[in-house]
């Protein structure tokens, strides 16, 4: 019925902005704010005209504080931008805390490969290993301060956009495969 095409509505809507952000964050290495937004007004209007809106609002604030706390953290570290952030956030807005930990755990998957990927592209596996090198003296060599090895250089940013919309891709065409063939 009607219901059924607003959640193929909603599931459109993320692909068509996950897909944008992946090419964003390859092409220009950012998420742009405006996208973001955008997905998430898109994903309330939505969520507001579904069977029951109380439950589905409901379900998407825990699906992006799911995100948040989540990402969050690797954010405050430096290990992540805060684009990545919004935008796990936003997914999870649009699909629930249940498929929004999955998809968080596949980005992780997806993020993981490209990290070796771009380490070996960049050819850097050198620079990775005296990286290694250079902490394990610090932890076993005592008298070596932190700020003797830090000016090694790091080994690149990660575009963390497209392993999000990796995530979420794998995710809702599992989900139709599954629970709505018919």
């Amino acid at each position: 019925g009607a219901f059924m095409q607003i959640e193929q509505y909603r599931d459109s809507l993320l692909l068509l902005m996950v897909s944008i952000a992946a090419v964003n964050d390859l092409t220009t290495r950012r998420l742009p704010p405006r996208l973001l937004f955008a997905g998430l007004a898109g994903a309330l209007v939505l969520h507001g005209l579904s069977v029951d809106p109380g439950a589905a609002l409901l379900s998407a604030l825990g699906g992006m504080l799911l995100g948040l706390a989540i990402f969050l953290p690797f954010y405050l570290v430096r290990g992540m931008a805060a684009g990545d952030v919004k935008m796990m956030a936003v997914v999870g807005f649009f699909t629930g805390p249940a498929e929004a930990f999955q998809i968080v755990v596949l980005t992780w998957c997806a993020g993981g490969v490209m990290a070796l990927l771009l380490v070996v592209l960049r050819s850097r596996v050198r620079a990775a290993l005296v990286n290694i090198g250079h902490v394990l003296f610090g932890l076993f060599v005592p008298g070596t301060k932190v700020s003797d090895t830090a000016h090694v250089q790091s080994v690149g940013s990660m575009p963390y956009g497209l392993a999000i919309a990796f995530g979420t891709i794998v995710v809702l065409v599992t989900h139709y495969g599954r629970a709505r063939s018919w």
